[in-house]
């Protein structure tokens, strides 16, 4: 009799949870952004249509890539910033909770280089809990990857549809004043943001 009661609270406890689980993949997948206009602009931008694609609670921009370079003895900066609108349907809150990107360097002795990336939300820069920037040394070489948990606001589309805008504005910097003469300095950034978000019904 014990061993039957257990076994009805370990199928009890497991239809539980499945049902949970097909309720979260459910509003995961069942959520779209009614519509994701992005805008590119910067001095670093190269021409081509950003890309948008959302897969789950994973918001993907793809741009073109770009990056700074520097010979000596200059130093370069460059920077490409993006401007995303999130139309958030009635019925849902939305926050943003981490930022993934990547990218390249390629630094000689005497040169370094450093990557800046500022997250604006709803008129706010986004704290986050790990430093969203980077710097490189001399005899850096090789790809960098950032994956940092933000803490930015939530849209509250309870009772409205809400329009917001989500930018990321990005500069690479590439130091080449104590390098070798006919060396450079390099630093690329791979062109995709992945931003992830929760998506709760009101």
């Amino acid at each position: 009799m014990k061993v039957l009661s257990a076994l009805i609270s370990s199928l009890t406890l497991l239809s539980l949870n499945f049902v949970s689980l097909s309720q979260a993949q459910a509003q995961t997948q069942g959520f779209q952004f009614e519509s994701v206009p992005v805008t590119v602009f910067g001095n670093g931008c190269p021409s081509g249509n950003a890309q948008i694609s959302l897969v789950g609670n994973t918001l993907s921009v793809t741009f073109p890539r770009f990056q700074a370079t520097a010979l000596s003895p200059k130093v370069v900066s460059q920077s490409c910033n993006l401007r995303i609108g999130l139309n958030v349907p009635k019925g849902y809150k939305v926050q943003p909770i981490n930022l993934r990107y990547s990218g390249s360097t390629n630094v000689p002795q005497g040169g370094s280089a450093a990557l800046r990336v500022r997250p604006v939300f709803q008129g706010k820069v986004i704290p986050s809990r790990n430093d969203l920037n980077a710097n490189f040394p001399s005899g850096s070489s090789g790809g960098w990857v950032k994956d940092v948990a933000i803490t930015g606001d939530t849209i509250d589309a309870c009772a409205n549809p809400v329009n917001s805008v989500f930018g990321i504005n990005t500069t690479l910097i590439a130091r080449a004043t104590n390098v070798a003469v006919g060396q450079r300095t390099q630093i690329g950034f791979n062109g995709i943001y992945r931003i992830r978000f929760t998506f709760t019904r009101c």
